[in-house]
């Protein structure tokens, strides 16, 4: 894994200390002397840091004041909202949250995929359910995470709106986090390995009803296997 750069750092340092409340909504952050003193990094690092935050809307400049932390629903950074987010106890509906976007997206994808798939893109697709099946059986919870979202990836890509799959990607970086977690669960495995052979039949028929209709029961699996195996566990 590459080393993240001085501005990744200090962003993320600051970042971690808005999620804690140490910063909360309103409140200054300290000045960039002072944060360069923190971190022992240069002016330079620092406003490129704040530039960072700024740009993803999780601070903002204010005349007389500095930088000020933002309120959550002006972030525009899905990465960061998830942090802030699970750090305050709202882990479980976040996720739910997060499925019921994947199911808006996903579920007309593979409706449109469905007639517009090649046999090429088919075998890949059943590729990746085979590299699932193998890697629930061996215990390789990565190698399971990279052939189901490399799965999802396939479909929005083939759906064949470029908009799609470029709205979603954002959202595929927070999967592939939470997908680590929840498929350590064998149940889900098996589950998430049967949904999508079933996707995967109704992309070879070329029926975008059905395709929707089985992208759709997947997304329900999903929500039900959350609350059945993660969040049951938590609480």
């Amino acid at each position: 894994m590459p080393r993240k750069s001085l501005v990744s750092v200090v962003a993320d340092a600051l970042l971690d200390r808005i999620v804690s409340g140490d910063l909360d909504v309103g409140a200054p952050l300290p000045s960039e002397a002072e944060i360069g003193e923190a971190y022992d990094v240069s002016r330079v690092t620092v406003r490129e840091a704040l530039r960072v935050l700024t740009t993803q809307g999780i601070v903002r400049v204010t005349s007389g004041i500095g930088s000020v932390v933002t309120p959550l629903e002006d972030w525009q950074s899905l990465a960061a909202i998830l942090r802030y987010r699970s750090a305050r106890g709202n882990d479980g509906e976040v996720a739910t949250q997060l499925i019921a976007v994947r199911r808006m997206f996903e579920a007309e994808a593979a409706a449109l995929a469905a007639p517009r798939l090649n046999g090429a893109a088919l075998d890949e697709l059943a590729s990746c359910v085979e590299r699932m099946r193998g890697a629930s059986g061996a215990g390789d919870v990565d190698a399971f995470v990279e052939a189901d979202l490399r799965f999802h990836d396939l479909i929005l890509r083939g759906s064949g709106n470029v908009f799609l799959a470029a709205l979603f990607e954002p959202l595929t970086r927070v999967l592939a986090e939470r997908r680590a977690q929840t498929s350590r669960v064998p149940e889900i495995q098996r589950h998430a390995i049967d949904e999508h052979a079933a996707v995967l039949a109704a992309l070879r028929e070329g029926d975008a009803v059905r395709a929707r209709a089985s992208m759709e029961h997947h997304m329900q699996q999903t929500l039900q296997d959350l609350h059945t195996y993660v969040l049951a566990e938590s609480d």
